[in-house]
């Protein structure tokens, strides 16, 4: 059956994907962005669809919609953009969840909240299990996201025990794909472009620390099938790809995909910068009817560079 769906931040990387494959299913959907990291060009395909709506506001301000469901993506989520002005960013995880869960709340929709890997903080557990409590710097310059990402969790959970809202929180893990920003200070998007433009590729502090990449459409589904999953289980979630890489490893793997003759440089690693992410996907695959990524890296890394060489071809024309 249709729904009528609203996604907050569904002009950013995730969310145009999100709003694409929901439209494709025959849904209705209002993407609701502030376009301060989104983008109009990543929804610009959608506008003619008569069941795609959009609305610029700000999830800080009180909005109101009858809704069946409501994914809650709205939020800087790469450290240049949530650093910029952290004051608005611990806001859009606050006082944006209260606003999205009141909207639930009023108008009887099951809610989707896009937590992050970020609650981990520097993790002391490896693998990431959800019932691991994390190393988070509380007054840190990350905290603004870290914290912010945290309490929404907490945030989710007290309105479900409270006011019975139906909720779900996902824990997404480092996640790339077409439509990430050119500057969005990400290790994928940041490697690619570089590859791209000949210029070096800086990799900071020494390279060991590891990430686990996830393409987009692997992300999406997880998202919708936790949405569909019975009302017993709420997450949290990880969702993510295990698979675990050096950024040393990442940049050499970007340099011989996009044949390209930039070298690699070192620079100081970036305060509370976490050392390992890799997330234990074993209540995922249990709960989400086996859910678990498909795209290997480099086939993903291909597709994203297609993006990108496209996007710096528009930009120079």
């Amino acid at each position: 059956m249709a729904k009528r769906i609203l996604i907050t931040g569904g002009a950013g990387f995730i969310g145009s994907h999100l709003c694409r494959r929901l439209l494709q299913e025959g849904n209705e959907v209002i993407c609701l962005d502030n376009f301060f990291t989104g983008s109009k060009s990543n929804i610009i395909d959608l506008v003619n669809d008569s069941h795609f709506e959009v609305m610029e506001q700000d999830i800080i301000y009180p909005f109101f919609r009858e809704v069946d469901e409501i994914y809650n993506l709205a939020c800087p989520a790469s450290p240049v953009h949530y650093q910029y002005n952290a004051i608005s960013t611990i806001k859009t995880n606050v006082l944006g969840a209260i606003n999205m869960l009141e909207m639930a709340e009023r108008s009887h929709a099951r809610i989707l909240q896009a937590s992050t890997s970020e609650v981990y903080g520097d993790p002391q557990v490896h693998p990431q299990v959800e019932s691991y409590w994390g190393n988070v710097n509380p007054v840190g310059i990350r905290s603004c996201y870290d914290e912010g990402k945290r309490c929404a969790e907490t945030l989710c959970m007290d309105y479900y025990r409270q006011k019975q809202v139906s909720i779900k929180i996902v824990r997404i893990f480092n996640t790339y794909g077409p439509n990430m920003s050119l500057n969005d200070g990400r290790v994928v998007s940041n490697f690619i472009v570089q590859a791209l433009k000949g210029e070096d590729l800086t990799i900071y502090g020494d390279g060991t620390q590891t990430r686990s990449f996830q393409y987009i459409d692997d992300l999406v589904e997880g998202m919708i099938r936790m949405m569909a999953t019975s009302e017993e289980f709420l997450g949290p979630v990880n969702i993510g790809n295990p698979g675990e890489f050096t950024m040393r490893e990442l940049a050499e793997i970007v340099i011989r995909l996009t044949k390209s003759r930039s070298k690699i440089v070192y620079c100081p690693l970036p305060h509370d910068d976490p050392r390992q992410r890799k997330p234990n996907i074993s209540l995922a695959k249990e709960n989400l009817n086996g859910w678990e990524p498909k795209v290997p890296l480099e086939e993903g890394l291909l597709q994203t560079i297609d993006y990108f060489k496209s996007f710096l071809a528009k930009q120079k024309a």
